[in-house]
């Protein structure tokens, strides 16, 4: 007798993949488009935001910093012929004596302004801990100077530092004695320059430190205590370590700050006695809208493009040592 057997349950198998394969095959191709076609629309839509500012980056930032340095390499004068000049222009510099003059005058600005604007705001902000009642009216009273306008400030300070002003008239009625004419001595006017700018910027760098010194874990500070920590150990082993990075980018901000200083001199001594306060900005100024020579102030402000450059290099190169990101 003959049995008939069904089919073994293999051989409808292989029909199952063949099918899905192929719907698949068909299916993915469309989806793919349309999800090319969404990602090129997104990317039409982020280059239409941001032409506005693509555009004014390009027309007011890169332009104007290659048309500087191709009039640096020419005769520029304001009005008259213009020529190509090549290196004469920085072989001027260097060898002008007043150019040396206040390149050591910007180096003597930052070296007394940049430690005393750091010092003076990380005690402040170490001081205006959360158990300071009012911390945060002091935190305003210290930021004024930094956002009123400069030159109010430099006016208000120069009616300070002047014979009969302020200070003069508090030695006298105090000690008896008249107070330096801080502006018209050499010996005293950088010195003024520097108290009155770090009393105008120190605000912006205690915000910081403040910032920092507030987000420091609260369990390793009572766990250095418990250890018999007093509180400059404290600070040193615990939270100067943490707040490093932000010690290191106000020490960076303030130091490009502070070789660009120009508002403080010009208004209080326009650079004197003699140039004994005048800057390298103040002489790019000086050298392109009072003489008149844009290739010869092209080149100066390429060479203090130049200076900051190199000393932002270093101070990045040396952070390892010292900055802790961890």
């Amino acid at each position: 007798m003959t049995t008939i057997q069904d089919p073994p349950a293999e051989a409808a198998v292989p029909a199952v993949p063949a099918v899905a394969t192929a719907v698949a095959g068909s299916a993915a191709p469309g989806r793919t488009g349309g999800e090319d076609s969404s990602a090129g629309r997104r990317s039409w839509w982020g280059a239409a935001f941001a032409a506005p500012h693509s555009i004014g980056l390009v027309a007011f930032t890169a332009f104007p910093i290659i048309a500087s340095l191709v009039v640096s390499f020419m005769n520029w004068p304001t009005l008259g012929a213009r020529s190509f000049a090549g290196i004469e222009n920085y072989v001027r510099l260097f060898s002008d004596p007043v150019f040396r003059t206040v390149t050591l005058n910007t180096t003597l600005f930052v070296v007394l302004y940049v430690p005393l604007n750091l010092v003076v705001s990380l005690g402040l902000a170490a001081w205006l801990t959360p158990r300071i009642a009012g911390r945060h009216v002091f935190r305003v009273l210290f930021f004024i100077p930094t956002i009123t306008p400069i030159v109010a400030n430099v006016v208000v300070w120069r009616m300070l530092y002047q014979p009969g002003g302020a200070i003069d008239a508090s030695l006298q009625s105090t000690v008896g004695v008249h107070a330096p004419n801080f502006l018209a001595d050499e010996h005293w006017a950088m010195l003024a320059i520097v108290a009155m700018s770090v009393w105008q910027g120190f605000g912006y760098n205690m915000l910081i430190f403040s910032a920092a010194l507030d987000g420091v874990p609260e369990n390793q500070i009572e766990a250095a205590q418990l250890d018999g920590a007093n509180a400059w150990q404290t600070f040193w082993a615990i939270k100067f370590p943490l707040i490093s990075p932000s010690v290191f980018f106000a020490t960076m901000m303030t130091l490009i700050t502070s070789f660009q200083v120009f508002v403080q001199p010009f208004v209080l001594t326009k650079g004197g006695p003699g140039t004994a306060t005048e800057t390298l900005v103040q002489y790019i100024y000086n050298t392109g809208f009072q003489n008149q020579q844009l290739g010869l102030a092209s080149a100066g402000a390429w060479v203090l493009f130049v200076i900051i450059l190199g000393i932002t290099a270093v101070q990045f190169l040396g952070q390892k040592r010292w900055v802790h990101y961890e």
